[in-house]
């Protein structure tokens, strides 16, 4: 079995959510594909917020490493002082 990875969730939550849209499984079926779900957007929501903190300890600023909060923002343009 291949290891689990962000993308490779994200992807199965996609299919699934497509699958249940389409309204042609069986009540069994969608509350076994609910769950599933359910279970990929908590590994997702885990694997995002290693990330942010992950990228939250990389960022420098004088010397000194500043935790600057994530706020999800389009801040491509903002520049760190070095």
């Amino acid at each position: 079995m291949a290891k689990k990875t962000f993308e490779s969730a994200l992807e199965r939550l996609e299919q699934i959510t497509e699958e249940l849209e389409d309204g042609e499984l069986s009540l069994d079926s969608s509350l076994k594909k609910f769950d599933e779900g359910i279970k990929l957007a908590g590994y997702c929501g885990e694997q995002l917020t290693k990330a942010k903190a992950k990228v939250e300890l990389l960022l420098e600023k004088d010397g000194k490493l500043e935790a600057i909060p994530f706020d999800g923002s389009d801040s491509g343009n903002q520049e760190l002082s070095e």
